[in-house]
């Protein structure tokens, strides 16, 4: 499509009720990137309240009409993908916007390939706008859906708006509340409250006494009671102060004004969406066992002591899985949408026989989804503990789907999907007017959508975090076969070798698979971190633009031939640098380090003594290297550092420009996750640096958006 140009969907496809648009970027440096907005609208061009306005910060629409995807990467850099059910968008709303936006002072100018692609419900694209020049903004408009009659139609903007995401908000009616007082008066409170808290549980049964005989005047109060704080009286003939602002945190549900109470109370006022993130703070904590000793373990929902085969471990492994979704509508439109599933009311069955020539086939598992009478329905093939997928037991449910005109066919497997390397070939019959999707879960993945709901976003009520919480505990136990990815392949002890008695030749397809192996496992410690922390967590793919993703990994192929090294980068969201990974089969080492800027102000000794004051709980042996304009700065363990922060100066007085930390460890030989394994050492480096390294490091400056001005056109 070129810029303007409009086009409906049912003329496309026969599948457009659930749709997946995705916009996706390249960064020259690998550390550019930008976030995803949505806007419903109504026919004045208007949303009919703040909670029409779907971001970072309030990402899913609780009727499922919409639903923001996250981050996948891809091979010039990542798309962002956002689900929508046109069947459950509001009948008042008339146009849809997808829009996205920088901060920091990042333009979309400084971001190569600019896109924007439309799927149907099997995956297939649709269309495709390629924005040429965005302009020197911060915010974009890529496109919008909009009704005509009962159909929907797409339209390419391509509208730049130098304001930010604030700007664009406010300019179609979103009440922005982006006070930065008020949000670190905010902070500074709730952490007065935790540390309240914290000294009420050490003071015991007398600090109980106390808070029994609050009175209720001082309950009211709320925070400002737990700090100590009182409001002062009101003078004569002054209205009475007001009580203390909530924390402006997610954007909550977003009722219409109150009157006042039978108590007399006055309502409290409506919540404003912030563009600023959203700060979470996991618990600290922990709840006193009842245990008598560490012999008593807790009684499990999903027990896994009684599984002995590969049949059981897949068998209990879907009934799980399928069971949870169905109970907890958040994760199972979680792990649905993305595939085209509408939002409606969800079964799950398991062992099921479906007729197929002269056998039933049993496929482990079957997802029904019923909205406004429609059945969406999805086939599923589990494989646990390593076991690979097998072309024709899919090839079968293909055949069976697309005859009895189900929707998708889901494989889940311990193997992460790579971009143009299918796990499985498949033959499509072109000239069958239904069409099948195919689509890929790994279990790695499960755990992850998992642990981003109950430790960081939240899900309806205690039950269903319950429920979750125990399906990871599951999926992480060691007798599930639940693992994820834990095989670097048959080529991984050829290819080692042949490096170490450097036989191994350019081109040789063994360095291939092994590459391959690599990005798989990228990927799984991405997921398995971003999990943890509850924030994007992407492989940074560094490749010119339009790069085929199979000639990027040949060319890393022809690198670990010549060189014997696998590289990888990381973009933590909030870290203040890209977490480099590299694995030396010569050496026999991995490597993980961060390059943080200098400071734009201050004095270089001052900067010096303020990074080994930051990095007092790091490890020693811990590499600081000073990077300068020209040649080699200065470089030397933590420990030795650390009574001379000076050393890490230039004699030669050249400009620093920034330093690099680098943590060392030995790399696991053999080729499987067990301890002594190459897959499990990667792991726990990243995971070592992070938790040692970049936690204690300042963020990146607060990502503010820009005041708001009037739109400009981009």
């Amino acid at each position: 499509m070129v810029k303007g140009a409009n086009v409906g969907l049912a003329s496309l496809s026969e599948n457009v009720d659930a749709v997946i648009v995705s916009l996706g970027w390249a960064s020259p440096t690998g550390e550019g990137d930008a976030d995803v907005s949505v806007l419903l609208l109504d026919a004045n061009g208007k949303v009919r309240d703040d909670a029409d306005f779907y971001f970072y910060n309030h990402p899913v629409a609780p009727d499922g009409s919409v639903q923001l995807l996250g981050k996948v990467p891809v091979g010039e850099g990542s798309e962002d993908r956002i689900g929508f059910d046109l069947t459950a968008i509001p009948a008042e709303v008339d146009r849809i916007v997808v829009a996205a936006s920088r901060y920091e002072g990042a333009r979309f100018d400084e971001l190569e390939d600019l896109r924007v692609t439309l799927a149907d419900g099997s995956g297939e694209d649709l269309l495709r706008f390629a924005v040429d020049d965005p302009g020197a903004v911060s915010a974009f408009i890529f496109g919008e859906l909009y009704r005509r009659g009962d159909d929907w139609k797409f339209r390419a903007v391509g509208q730049g708006y130098a304001s930010g995401l604030a700007g664009l908000a406010t300019d179609f009616g979103v009440d922005i509340d982006d006070d930065a007082e008020a949000e670190t008066a905010a902070e500074a409170q709730a952490e007065a409250e935790a540390q309240a808290a914290a000294e009420a549980a050490e003071e015991g049964t007398s600090t109980e006494t106390e808070a029994e005989t609050e009175t209720g005047a001082e309950a009211e109060i709320g925070a400002g009671a737990a700090s100590g704080a009182h409001p002062a009286p009101a003078a004569p003939g002054e209205s009475e102060p007001p009580l203390p602002a909530p924390p402006p945190d997610a954007l909550p549900a977003l009722p219409s004004p109150r009157p006042a109470g039978d108590d007399g109370k006055p309502p409290k006022a409506a919540a404003r969406p912030r563009t600023a993130r959203k700060k979470v703070t996991l618990p600290k904590a922990v709840k006193k066992s009842l245990a008598e000793n560490d012999s008593w373990k807790g009684a499990r929902l999903f027990p896994v002591s009684a599984l002995k085969s590969d049949r059981d471990r897949e068998t209990r492994a879907t009934s799980v899985l399928l069971s949870v979704m169905a109970q907890v509508p958040e994760f199972g439109r979680r792990l649905t949408a993305a595939f085209g599933a509408p939002t409606g009311r969800m079964e799950t069955f398991t062992e099921v026989s479906l007729p197929h020539g002269d056998t039933p086939r049993r496929p482990d598992g079957i997802i029904r989804v019923e909205r406004a009478g429609k059945l969406w329905t999805a086939l599923v093939e589990t494989k646990t503990n390593g076991n690979p997928l097998r072309s024709e037991q899919v090839q079968a449910y293909m055949d069976i789907a697309a005859r009895r005109g189900y929707e998708a066919v889901i494989t889940l497997s311990n193997d992460v999907a790579l971009e143009g390397s299918p796990l499985v070939d498949v033959k499509i019959d072109g000239r069958r007017k239904h069409k099948v999707a195919l689509r890929h879960l790994s279990w790695a993945e499960v755990a992850h959508q998992a642990q981003l709901l109950i430790r960081h976003e939240g899900v309806g009520n205690s039950a269903h975090a319950w429920l979750l919480q125990e399906l990871l505990h599951y999926l992480q136990h060691d007798n599930s076969g639940c693992h994820g990815f834990q095989n670097m392949g048959a080529a991984w002890v050829p290819v080692r070798k042949g490096i170490e008695d450097e036989t191994l030749c350019q081109g040789d397809p063994r360095a291939l698979e092994v590459v391959e192996s690599w990005e798989r496992l990228v990927r799984q410690v991405s997921l398995g971190l971003g999990g943890e922390l509850g924030q994007k967590v992407l492989p940074v793919q560094r490749a010119r633009r339009g790069t085929d993703p199979g000639a990027r990994r040949a060319r890393m192929a022809d690198e670990l031939c010549a060189e014997g090294r696998l590289r990888a980068e990381l973009r933590i969201e909030g870290a203040p640098g890209v977490l480099a990974v590299g694995a030396d089969l010569r050496t026999g080492r991995l490597r993980t380090s961060v390059e943080i800027p200098a400071p734009e102000q201050g004095y270089p000794l001052t900067w010096a003594k303020r990074l080994v004051r930051r990095l007092a709980e790091a490890p020693a042996d811990l590499h600081v290297e000073t990077l300068v304009e020209e040649g080699a700065g200065p470089r030397g363990t933590l420990e030795r550092l650390r009574p001379e922060p000076a050393d890490l100066l230039p004699r030669s007085g050249a400009r620093i420009t920034g330093f690099r930390l680098t943590l060392f460890k030995g790399m696991g030989n053999g080729r499987g996750s067990a301890e002594t394994g190459f897959i499990r050492s990667v792991d726990d480096a990243v995971q070592r640096f992070h938790g040692t390294v970049l936690t204690h490091l300042d963020p990146p400056a607060v990502r503010r958006p820009a005041a708001v001005e009037p739109a400009a056109g981009g």
